[in-house]
C-alpha cells in the first residue's frame, strides 16, 4: 500500500507540474478576465493580420505570416526591406506588452508614435523604437544604445536584460504624457521625458538629429519592423491610458 501511494503521488505531481504549462499555451493571444476589466485589447488575434497593414499603405507584405498562433517575419536576406507592419489605429497615451524572439544574428524593433507623412519615407523617421536584437550575434550588440530593450540610439539598457536568441522575451512599453518607459523581462531599460527641452537635446545628440519630425508626435501607429531578418511575436496587448 505504501509503495502504491508513493507512485500515485509522484504521478499526481507530474500531472500538476505540467498543467500550468498547458494552461499558458491555451491562453496565448487571449485576454484574462482581469485584463478585459482593465481595458486591455489584443492587437494580434493569433489567427491572421486583422487590424494591421503596411506602413506604405495597403495590405501587409507577404513576408509577414501567422503560424501556430505566432506572428512572424519570414525573411532571410538580412536587409532592411521597409515592409513594416503597422496598426490601423493611432495611439497616444497607452501601455503595450508583447513577447518577441529573434533568430541568431537577428534585428528588429517595435516602433510607436509614428506617422506616415509626406515629408518622410520610413517609419523610423518619425517613430521611436524599442529595440529587438540578438545582442551577442548581431554587430549592433557592440553599441550600448542599440542593444535589446533600448530606446534605440537614445538610451542604454542594463547589460543582460535580453534572453539569448531563440528565446522568448517579454517586453512592456508605457507612454504617458511627457514620459516614456520601457521594460524587458521585468527590467526597466528606458525612462525618459518626452517633448520637453531635455528630450529635444537627447534627439539632437543622436542619429535622428537630421530627421526633423522624429519624436514630435503625441500619437501615432505602432509598427513591427521588417529588418530583413526573422522575428516572431505573440501576446501583443494594449490598453489606452487617460491622456
Amino acid at each position: 500500500m505504501i509503495g502504491w501511494w508513493k507512485v500515485a503521488m509522484a504521478a499526481a505531481v507530474l500531472v500538476s507540474a505540467g498543467a500550468p504549462g498547458a494552461e499558458r499555451t491555451g491562453t496565448t493571444n487571449r485576454l484574462t478576465r482581469q485584463e478585459r476589466a482593465e481595458g486591455w485589447q489584443l492587437l494580434f488575434n493569433g489567427r491572421d493580420l486583422s487590424g494591421w497593414g503596411s506602413f506604405s499603405g495597403g495590405t501587409p507584405s507577404p513576408s509577414w505570416t501567422v503560424k501556430d498562433g505566432v506572428l512572424m517575419l519570414d525573411r532571410h536576406d538580412g536587409q532592411m526591406s521597409g515592409g513594416d507592419l503597422v496598426t490601423a489605429e493611432r495611439y497616444g497615451t497607452f501601455e503595450l506588452t508583447l513577447d518577441w524572439k529573434v533568430a541568431p544574428g537577428g534585428n528588429s524593433g517595435v516602433l510607436y508614435l509614428a506617422r506616415d507623412v509626406p515629408q518622410t519615407r520610413h517609419v523610423y523617421e518619425t517613430g521611436l523604437e524599442m529595440q529587438i536584437l540578438d545582442d551577442v550575434g548581431h554587430r549592433d550588440g557592440k553599441i550600448p544604445s542599440h542593444r535589446a530593450g533600448a530606446l534605440y540610439d537614445l538610451t542604454v539598457p542594463p547589460v543582460g536584460a535580453a534572453k539569448p536568441a531563440g528565446s522568448w522575451n517579454h517586453a512592456r512599453l508605457r507612454v504617458d504624457r511627457g514620459r516614456i518607459r520601457q521594460w524587458l523581462n521585468g527590467t526597466l531599460t528606458a525612462d525618459v521625458s518626452y517633448g520637453d527641452p531635455a528630450w529635444r537635446a537627447r534627439v539632437a545628440a543622436s542619429k535622428f538629429k537630421d530627421m526633423p519630425l522624429f519624436g514630435t508626435f503625441d500619437s501615432g501607429v505602432i509598427a513591427l519592423q521588417d529588418h530583413g531578418e526573422p522575428v516572431w511575436f505573440r501576446n501583443v496587448k494594449l490598453r489606452r491610458l487617460p491622456s
